[in-house]
C-alpha cells in the first residue's frame, strides 16, 4: 500500500463506514450511530484514512488537553486493508500531529497481542507504581 490519505473530519457516509467497522469487532460492536456522532463532535483530534474514492478504510481519534496527556483510542483498520501498514501510518499521523507535537504523555488501551504494535513507538506497559482504573456507570 502507498501512503494512505488523511482526513480530519468524517462526512455522513465516512461516519457510516466507521459505525459499521465498529460494529465488526468485539470490542466495540454495540456502537450505535448517534453515539458515534456525539463521540467525534466532542472529540478533540480525528484521523481517517480514505482510499481513492474517500472511503473510510482507517481511523483513529485522540483526546487531550494538548499538554500534558493525549490518549490515543479507537485504533481501526478496515479488515481488507490489514496488514498493509495502515495501522502505522495511523499511528505516525498520530504521532507527527502538529497539534501533539510537545504533549507530554501519550496513553491508550490495547489488547495484549497489540502491545508490539504500539512499543514501536515508545509505548510501554511498566509504568511503576502507577494503576489503571475504571468506574463502570451503573445501568
Amino acid at each position: 500500500m502507498s501512503h494512505a490519505n488523511f482526513i480530519y473530519e468524517l462526512n455522513s457516509n465516512q461516519t457510516d463506514t466507521l459505525v459499521a467497522l465498529y460494529q465488526n469487532e468485539f470490542w466495540c460492536h454495540t456502537r450505535t450511530r448517534p453515539d458515534v456522532d456525539k463521540m467525534l463532535k466532542n472529540t478533540d483530534i480525528v484521523i481517517g484514512a480514505i482510499d481513492e474514492n474517500s472511503k473510510l478504510i482507517g481511523f483513529v481519534c485522540i483526546l487531550t488537553d494538548f499538554v500534558y496527556k493525549a490518549t490515543i483510542y479507537d485504533l481501526i483498520v478496515h479488515p481488507h486493508w490489514r496488514n498493509q501498514k495502515l495501522g502505522q501510518q495511523l499511528m505516525e499521523a498520530v504521532m507527527n500531529h502538529p497539534k501533539l507535537h510537545g504533549v507530554e504523555h501519550f496513553d491508550l488501551h490495547c489488547l495484549p497481542e497489540m502491545i508490539p504494535f504500539y512499543e514501536k513507538w515508545g509505548f510501554t506497559a511498566e509504568l511503576g507504581e502507577l494503576g489503571f482504573m475504571r468506574r463502570f456507570q451503573p445501568a
